[in-house]
């Protein structure tokens, strides 16, 4: 039972962190609060990682539930949920910004930026809401989610002491050191939605085979 749970916490962990980046997300957080209060920024970072496991928490437990609504396989979830982390990886490879020109003007008049633009879509946007639920066609007992949300409070946590902690590793980065890390984070997530796509596209093989070939 105790692997179990440690497996389901790590493999979420490590599908989670690199799509919702966190690090990625730390020059615009204090972009957007360059001219607050320390205990504003801590404030925030607090209230942005709460956001972040809730959000992703509900994805998880909901996740079942909107498969069977909507009549959704596992493949077709893992080859949509590939294709949106590509996108995301193709934005970090190429240097785009995540938040588009109206976000960003936006969230410059916002007196909370927890929820938007930080939680969602920063760090917990379609990417890592994709990754949640397809988490949930493997977990089949309590201790998987178990397993699962606590992958997702340790992702919490350290979104929490990036947003705090982060501003002396950007000024040690700078622009092209932060670059060059966020285009070989984008590389790796890359690799991962084309896995993702690879066997979604294997499942729906091997649905359709069983469908047209009679099992003796």
């Amino acid at each position: 039972m105790a692997q179990s749970l440690i497996y389901y916490m790590l493999g979420t962990l490590a599908a989670l962190f690199p799509i919702a980046n966190p690090l990625g997300a730390v020059p615009i957080f204090y972009r957007l609060t360059a001219d607050e209060t320390p205990q504003y920024r801590q404030e925030q970072a607090w209230k942005t990682s709460l956001n972040v496991v809730l959000v992703l928490v509900t994805s998880l437990l909901g996740g079942k539930l909107i498969l069977s609504f909507f009549g959704l396989s596992l493949g077709v979830l893992r080859i949509s949920g590939g294709l949106i982390v590509a996108h995301t990886a193709w934005e970090m490879v190429t240097a785009k910004e995540r938040l588009t020109t109206a976000e960003n003007r936006s969230a410059t008049y916002q007196e909370d930026i927890s929820f938007t633009p930080m939680a969602i879509p920063m760090i917990s946007g379609p990417g890592a809401i994709g990754v949640v639920i397809s988490q949930t066609t493997q977990a089949t007992v309590w201790i998987d989610y178990l397993g699962c949300v606590l992958g997702i409070v340790v992702l919490g946590g350290l979104t929490y002491l990036c947003l705090r902690l982060g501003e002396p590793l950007i000024r040690k980065l700078g622009k092209t050191g932060l670059g060059a890390l966020n285009r070989v984070l984008g590389f790796l997530i890359l690799a991962i939605a084309v896995q993702l796509i690879a066997n979604g596209t294997l499942d729906l093989l091997r649905t359709a085979g069983s469908t047209v070939i009679p099992q003796n």
